[in-house]
C-alpha cells in the first residue's frame, strides 16, 4: 500500500490520508525522459504546464491562477520555495537537480491546514534523495534540440557516522525557435543558462538523533526578449541575472519509537538584476514631467537605463512533534515562524518585511478498522494584513477492506495578498541619462502617475481570498493474477470568494477582491504494474464559472469580464496523460508518454514522448545511454502565439555513468 509523507505531515497509508495525493517517483521522472522539473507536473491530474513571456515556465492546479502561480505552496525538503515579494514560483531557478529527486508529492486540494496561507489550491513537496543512498560518483549529460543541455555530477560517501553528497547541475536551453513580432516571425531571445550547486549531509549522533545539513548556490541568466518583456520603450533585452543561495539545518530526535520530533531552520536569499535601456520620444516623455518642468520637444528621444533589481530573503523556523499514542490515534503538531525581507529601489523604494507566525496540528483517529477520522488546522498571523486566520480540514475515510477506501473531505483555506500586491511603492529612477535630459539622472518617476487614473486601484488595501472545498474520492488497489492495479478518483466542488484579480503593469493597475469562482470536476489517476511493466494514465475535467463581484461602477463591463477571465487563464477543461514504461531484454528500457491539455486561451497541447535506454552494469560501475524523442502532434503554439517550435520532432541524447 503506497504511503503519503507530507499531506498532513504524518506518514499515512493512502487509505487513511485525508485528501487525494499524487506521488511521482524520481525513477519515473528519469524513465520517461523528462527534461526539466516543471514538465513533471503534466503527470498530475488537473495541472497545466506551459511558458509565458520569454520562456518563463508556469504550472497551475485548476487554473484559478494568473501567470504568477501565487496559489500553490511549493517546498523542497520542507523549505518554502516560492518567492517572497510576489509569492510566485520560478521553476527555472528552482534549486534542486532533477537527478537528486527521490519523489514529489502533490496534494490536490487546499492544504493550508498543514502548510499555511499559500497552500490555497494544493501543495507540492519535492523530496530529494538521502545522501545515504547516493554514495559514490555519478555523472550524467543530455544534449538535444533547441540548444538543450543538462549536465549533472555528484560525489558522496556514507558511513556509520553520517553521509554527504556534493552535486552540480547545469541546465541550459535556447528557448523557442521563433516569436511573432509585427506580424512576422523573428528570432526569440528567450533561453536560460543556470548553474546549481547543492550540498546534503547527515550527521548521525546516535540511533535516535541526527542532524541534516543542506546548502546550495545557484546563478545564471534568464534571457528576456525586449519585444515581449521590455517596458517603457526598451531598446535592449532586459535579461535577468540570478544569484541565489540557501542554508538549512534540521535536528531530528526521538524519545521512543512512538514519539519523535524535529527542529528546522533555513535561510535563503534571491537576488535578481534586470536592467535595460529605453528610448522614449521626447513629445511623449515631456508629458510625464512634473508641472513647471519643460524640455524642448524638438530634441532626440529620452535615453536612459532602467532597472527592476530586487533582492529577497527568507528566514524560517519550525518545530514539529509527532506522537503515536496508540495504533488508533496519532497526533502531529508544531509551531512556525517566518520572516520575509524584500529590497528593491524600483518595486518598494527601499526595504520591507513580512512576519508570519503559525500553529498547526492534525489528529488521525481510527476507532474501528473500517473508519479513520482526520481533523487538522493551521492558525496563522501575518503582518501583510495584520490579521490572523484559521484554515481547517476534517475528513473521514471509510475503509472498505485492506485495499479500498472512500474519503469525504471538507477544507477551507486562505491566501493573503503578497507584498507587491498589498504594499507597492513602484517607481523608476533612470540612470545614465543622455542630454538634453541629464538633469533627470536619478529622478523618481512614480508608476502610480503612469497608470490609467480612471481604473487605478494602486495603493488600495486588499483583503484575503477564501476557498471552501468539498471532496469525495476513492482509492483502491486490485491484486490481479500477476499484476497490481491502482485507481484513484476524485470529485471536487470548490467555492472561491474574494479572489484578487486584475492587471498589474506600468500602464494598468486595477487588482481588487472582485471575482467569485465556482468550480467542480472529476479527476482520475490509474496505474497497472506487473513484472517489468508500468502503465499509468490520468485525466481531469474542470468546469469553472466565474462572476465579477466588485464595485460595478469601478470598472467598465469589458474590463470586469477581463478580471474574471484572467483567473481562468491557465484553466484547461480537459487534460491528461498516459505513460508506458517497459523493461526489455539486454538491459533495455523503453517508455512512451502522451500528454494532452486543451482549451487554454483557445490553444491545445498534444505531445508524445518516446525513450529507449540501455543500462549496463559491471562489478565496479554502471552506465546508461538513452535516446528521447518528443513529437508535437499539434504544432499550434501552446498558450502564447510566440511559443513557436518549428520542428515537430525534438531529439535528446543522454549518457550517464555511476561508480
Amino acid at each position: 500500500m503506497p504511503e503519503v509523507l507530507s499531506t498532513t505531515r504524518l506518514r499515512q497509508s493512502k487509505l487513511k490520508v485525508p485528501g487525494t495525493t499524487t506521488i511521482i517517483t524520481g525513477d519515473m521522472i528519469r524513465d520517461l525522459g523528462i527534461m526539466n522539473l516543471v514538465e513533471v507536473f503534466r503527470l498530475v491530474p488537473g495541472m497545466v504546464v506551459g511558458e509565458r513571456g520569454s520562456n518563463n515556465q508556469v504550472t497551475s492546479y485548476h487554473g484559478t491562477s494568473q501567470y504568477e502561480q501565487r496559489r500553490l505552496q511549493v517546498q523542497i525538503d520542507g523549505r518554502t520555495a516560492y518567492r517572497v515579494s510576489l509569492s510566485d514560483v520560478e521553476w527555472i531557478a528552482m534549486p534542486v537537480a532533477l537527478d537528486n529527486i527521490e519523489r514529489i508529492e502533490v496534494s490536490r486540494g487546499p492544504n493550508a491546514a498543514a502548510y499555511g496561507i499559500n497552500a490555497f489550491l494544493g501543495s507540492i513537496n519535492i523530496i530529494t534523495r538521502s545522501p545515504q543512498d547516493t554514495a559514490g560518483i555519478e555523472a550524467y549529460s543530455s544534449v538535444g534540440s533547441r540548444g538543450h543541455l543538462r549536465a549533472f555530477t555528484s560525489v558522496g560517501d556514507a558511513g556509520q557516522d553520517g553521509s554527504w553528497r556534493l552535486s552540480y547541475e547545469k541546465r541550459k536551453t535556447n528557448g523557442f525557435d521563433a516569436q511573432v513580432e509585427g506580424g512576422e516571425r523573428r528570432p526569440f531571445h528567450d533561453g536560460y543558462d543556470v548553474n546549481n550547486f547543492n550540498f546534503d549531509g547527515i550527521v548521525t549522533i546516535d540511533t535516535r538523533h541526527s542532524v541534516d545539513i543542506r546548502a546550495g548556490v545557484l546563478d545564471g541568466i534568464n534571457e528576456e526578449d525586449q519585444f515581449k518583456s521590455g517596458k517603457l520603450g526598451a531598446t535592449t533585452d532586459p535579461d535577468i541575472v540570478m544569484d541565489d543561495y540557501y542554508l538549512q539545518a534540521r535536528f531530528n530526535g526521538a524519545t521512543s519509537d512512538s514519539h519523535f520530533y524535529h527542529f528546522q531552520t533555513n535561510y535563503q536569499n534571491q537576488e535578481r538584476r534586470q536592467r535595460w535601456t529605453v528610448a522614449i520620444p521626447a513629445e511623449e516623455f515631456v508629458t510625464l514631467l512634473p508641472p513647471g518642468v519643460t524640455f524642448p520637444t524638438d530634441q532626440g528621444p529620452f535615453i536612459a537605463d532602467l532597472n527592476e533589481d530586487a533582492e529577497e530573503s527568507r528566514l524560517e523556523f519550525e518545530l514539529q512533534d509527532t506522537v503515536i499514542l496508540s495504533p488508533e490515534f496519532k497526533l502531529v503538531s508544531g509551531l512556525g515562524y517566518r520572516q520575509d525581507t524584500y529590497r528593491s529601489e524600483t518595486f518598494f523604494n527601499g526595504e520591507g518585511h513580512n512576519y508570519q507566525t503559525r500553529v498547526f496540528a492534525n489528529a488521525e483517529y481510527s476507532p474501528r478498522t473500517w473508519v479513520t477520522f482526520n481533523a487538522g488546522g493551521n492558525w496563522e498571523k501575518t503582518t501583510t494584513t495584520g490579521e490572523g486566520y484559521f484554515s481547517p480540514r476534517i475528513a473521514s475515510n471509510f475503509i472498505i477492506n485492506n485495499n479500498h477506501a472512500i474519503r469525504f473531505v471538507f477544507s477551507r483555506a486562505v491566501r493573503t495578498p503578497d507584498a507587491f500586491e498589498q504594499s507597492p511603492d513602484w517607481s523608476y529612477r533612470p540612470r545614465n541619462v543622455q542630454p538634453p535630459f541629464s538633469a533627470l539622472e536619478g529622478a523618481r518617476f512614480l508608476v502610480a502617475d503612469l497608470v490609467d487614473q480612471e481604473t487605478s486601484t494602486f495603493g488600495e488595501t486588499l483583503e484575503e481570498e477564501w476557498i471552501t472545498s468539498r471532496e469525495i474520492s476513492y482509492f483502491g488497489q486490485f491484486h490481479l493474477d500477476k499484476a497490481l492495479m491502482s485507481v484513484e478518483v476524485r470529485y471536487f466542488d470548490d467555492y472561491l470568494r474574494d479572489m484578487i484579480s486584475g492587471v498589474i503593469n506600468e500602464e494598468d493597475w486595477y487588482i481588487d477582491n472582485n471575482v467569485a469562482l465556482d468550480q467542480e470536476g472529476v479527476e482520475l489517476e490509474a496505474s497497472l504494474e506487473f513484472s517489468g511493466t508500468l502503465l499509468r494514465a490520468t485525466y481531469a475535467y474542470l468546469d469553472q464559472e466565474g462572476r465579477y463581484t466588485g464595485d460595478p461602477d469601478k470598472l467598465p463591463p469589458n474590463t470586469q469580464q477581463r478580471a474574471v477571465d484572467l483567473l481562468g487563464r491557465l484553466s484547461a477543461r480537459h487534460s491528461g496523460s498516459a505513460a508506458w514504461i517497459q523493461d526489455l531484454p539486454l538491459g533495455l528500457t523503453s517508455s512512451a508518454a502522451f500528454y494532452i491539455a486543451q482549451e487554454v486561451r483557445d490553444t491545445r497541447f498534444k505531445r508524445a514522448d518516446f525513450r529507449l535506454a540501455r543500462r549496463v552494469d559491471h562489478t565496479n560501475f554502471s552506465y546508461e545511454l538513452a535516446l528521447t524523442i518528443q513529437h508535437y502532434i499539434d504544432m499550434e503554439p501552446w498558450i502564447s502565439p510566440d511559443n513557436i517550435i518549428e520542428d515537430a520532432n525534438q531529439y535528446f541524447v543522454e549518457a550517464g555513468i555511476r561508480f
